[in-house]
């Protein structure tokens, strides 16, 4: 389990998807504190929120992530992964960490 997973899990729930990951995967606080925005579908795109974080931390690897992401999870968007993959936020969050943490900076 990540950090993230952890973070997100945690009670009381103090980070949304994205902040998550952001955290999780050594964002910085102001980085964390942007991510409040996107949780919930509300990223850029109405992608997932974790993935989005993801992609911020590692802009040169985006392609390898949403592919990646995509494969593992079953859609890009929050609305899709709900509504078609059926994956449940937390497995996101660990996804999206786990790519993250393969990437290097």
């Amino acid at each position: 389990m990540t950090k993230a997973h952890q973070l997100f899990t945690a009670v009381p729930k103090k980070h949304n998807c994205a902040q998550a990951v952001m955290d999780g995967c050594g964002g910085t606080p102001e980085q964390v504190a942007e991510m409040a925005a996107c949780g919930g579908g509300r990223a850029p795109g109405g992608l997932c929120g974790a993935l989005h974080a993801a992609l911020t931390l590692r802009p040169d690897h985006a392609d390898e992530i949403k592919a990646e992401f995509a494969r593992r999870a079953g859609a890009l968007t929050c609305r899709d992964l709900k509504t078609i993959a059926h994956t449940p936020c937390p497995i996101c969050v660990e996804t999206a960490a786990q790519i993250v943490e393969t990437c290097t900076p």
